[in-house]
């Protein structure tokens, strides 16, 4: 069987890991690094002993699939461009800069048949895929995603940079789309919102809080669904799931908790999730997140950032009434 000729577009700290781990994959050849900056994709390249590009028109002889990892603004362009010449493509979430652009580029998969992944990390966290086996009637998720504060992905807001995992994971878990969106957020460094916080309504009953910052003291990531009978805490960092269970005690007509760790294998989530998309590659079978679903999350976001807008003016008019009435 012939190895899938693949590149990375992007030579920044996302670019560095999708190098360091496609050259350990079996079946797959790495062709070369490709970056508008070619020093970047130099130093990167010489790393692994690969060749570096500054545009993928210099690669000779072609390649199969390509691992875009560049800023957001930059995806549609170079998705499309890729796809239509007949090229595999995975690229870091947001899929695009809007949603519009997004389901374009899924139907843009679709018309040419080629496989078109979104790069939504979490899904292939082993915590998540074991939590995806338990999932009966989901009525309330609690989820949390702090870190602290780096100069990156400052081109877009928390909620594109950390929610977006989350609202991607609740949609699927969910299987709906929510009736009733509720946000608020702040800028505290950056240009952009920093901190926000998300309550979705469904309309099975089913509730979803969600608190994103970029700005926190400390890293936390997890998630608490409740369901009928029963609870599932999730840590995305610690790749662990534990699940507590309200059963019936025969003896004395009691009802008691049971605790159970749900069984799982650790594993890298990125290395994962490629390993998944160059088998779709390999076997032309759909994506376990495609186009379109990246897509919806990514509308959910951007109604999520009209909220926030909305909140945000109320805000400034409380106070700025505030400060006219001398309060």
């Amino acid at each position: 069987m012939s190895k899938i000729r693949a590149v990375v577009i992007g030579a920044g700290a996302f670019g560095r890991n999708h190098v360091r781990i496609i050259r350990q994959l079996p079946g797959v050849e790495l062709c070369g690094v490709v970056d508008v900056d070619f020093a970047k994709a130099q130093a990167l390249a010489e790393q692994y002993a690969l060749p570096a590009y500054v545009s993928v028109d210099n690669i000779v002889g072609g390649f199969d699939a390509a691992v875009i990892a560049t800023p957001t603004s930059t995806h549609e362009e170079i998705t499309t461009r890729l796809l239509t010449a007949g090229v595999d493509v995975f690229v870091e979430k947001p899929v695009a800069s809007t949603s519009a652009s997004g389901f374009r580029l899924a139907r843009i998969a679709e018309e040419q048949a080629r496989i078109f992944q979104v790069g939504h990390l979490e899904r292939f966290n082993p915590a998540v895929t074991a939590l995806e086996r338990m999932i009966t009637i989901p009525l309330f998720f609690e989820v949390h995603r702090l870190s602290v504060f780096t100069p990156r992905s400052l081109d877009i807001d928390v909620v594109l940079d950390l929610m977006i995992h989350d609202l991607d994971i609740v949609l699927h878990l969910t299987r709906q789309k929510p009736e009733e969106i509720r946000a608020a957020g702040i800028s505290v460094l950056s240009g952009k919102v920093d901190i926000a916080n998300v309550r979705l309504s469904f309309a099975t009953g089913c509730v979803a809080n969600l608190t994103a910052s970029r700005v926190s003291t400390e890293r936390i990531r997890k998630l608490r669904v409740f369901q009928p009978g029963e609870y599932i805490s999730l840590d995305y960092q610690r790749q662990d799931a534990v699940r507590l269970a309200v059963h019936k005690n025969e003896q004395m007509s009691l009802p008691e908790i049971g605790f159970e760790s749900l069984a799982l294998q650790h594993g890298e989530p990125l290395q994962i999730e490629l390993v998944a998309f160059f088998e779709c590659v390999r076997t032309r079978s759909k994506p376990r997140v495609d186009g379109f679903q990246a897509s919806e999350a990514l509308a959910l976001a951007e109604a999520i950032a009209v909220k926030i807008k909305e909140h945000t003016q109320i805000v400034a008019e409380t106070v700025k009434h505030g400060r006219s009435s001398g309060v």
